[in-house]
């Protein structure tokens, strides 16, 4: 019989390419919004419901729920919402599963490179670094300080927390804003462009996720980012080399980008590297660890 898997955040492009890789060795279920297929189940994290026969039988949580840290201006109320989407979130199944008397295998939450901080330095960080002290590295502490409290609490043998970098797909996120303004001849790097930007191809963390559900040694938390190290400047010219296209446009000053997105502006014009070792180490091989063959296979028919 297969581990039963509940994964949140259903309506995301991790979540959906993910389910598509487990389907074969797990019954997969999601916590979704609005309840469309018979493997979904319906919570609102607002108002603190959840459908508790999501739960019959399950043996691992991913907890992928998250609003998107880009999507709008950070107002208060959106820092709020920003936070509460990954907490409050993290809080209602641990509850629910407190009342129903669960013990998971394992929880494996979605986390964010952000937690060291977003600033551009020398520094490679590992997975024993502190964190940061601005907003984003906030969001990160609090994300998986809640998805702790499952083993603090003994409700899963073991939590996993996957500290994803830039997730590069031509379907969704970052790259595929980048590629309208590159296709017509106009994209140009943000800011002074030395910012590091750590990536991963979409497959690369669909298959961490993977890798930490069926190996149960796996615990704490792992930077989820290619080994090969890229500045901005340097993504924006390899996409426009794989492309084809010219890049000649000046780079975008950071203060027209603070204009547009306030504080927001800060995650896209900072940014240090990461390291792969440990993920790596626990034996996790990359299908895509270059980043122009990771652009090419991305964007083969663009």
């Amino acid at each position: 019989m297969k581990d039963i898997i509940l994964i949140t955040g259903a309506g995301g492009l991790i979540a959906h390419e993910l389910s598509k890789k487990l389907e074969k060795d797990f019954t997969v279920r999601f916590l979704t919004r609005k309840k469309k297929h018979s493997n979904e189940f319906e919570w609102n994290i607002k108002n603190k419901t959840i459908d508790v026969a999501a739960f019959e039988g399950v043996s691992h949580i991913i907890h992928l729920a998250g609003a998107n840290i880009s999507e709008k201006r950070w107002t208060d109320e959106r820092k709020k919402e920003l936070i509460s989407s990954r907490v409050d979130s993290a809080d209602l199944i641990l509850k629910t599963l407190q009342e129903k008397k669960i013990k998971l295998k394992s929880f494996i939450s979605a986390s964010g490179i952000n937690y060291y901080g977003t600033k551009t330095t020398d520094v490679i960080f590992t997975e024993n670094n502190q964190p940061g002290n601005d907003f984003l590295s906030e969001v990160v502490v609090l994300w998986e300080r809640a998805a702790d409290q499952f083993k603090e609490q003994n409700l899963a043998e073991r939590v996993v927390k996957i500290r994803t970098a830039v997730v590069l797909s031509e379907k969704d996120g970052a790259l595929k804003k980048m590629l309208p303004p590159i296709r017509m001849g106009i994209g140009a790097p943000l800011g002074t462009g030395k910012q590091y930007m750590p990536w991963i191809h979409i497959e690369d963390i669909c298959a961490i996720y993977e890798f930490a559900l069926k190996n149960d040694t796996m615990d704490g938390a792992f930077n989820a980012v290619s080994p090969q190290h890229t500045t901005n400047e340097n993504l924006t010219k390899k996409i426009a080399e794989v492309l084809k296209k010219p890049l000649f446009m000046p780079n975008i000053p950071g203060f027209v980008l603070k204009l547009i997105f306030g504080e927001l502006a800060d995650a896209l014009l900072e940014g240090s590297r990461a390291s792969a070792e440990k993920i790596q180490n626990a034996g996790f091989q990359f299908k895509f660890p270059d980043l122009k063959k990771a652009l090419e296979h991305l964007l083969k028919n663009n």
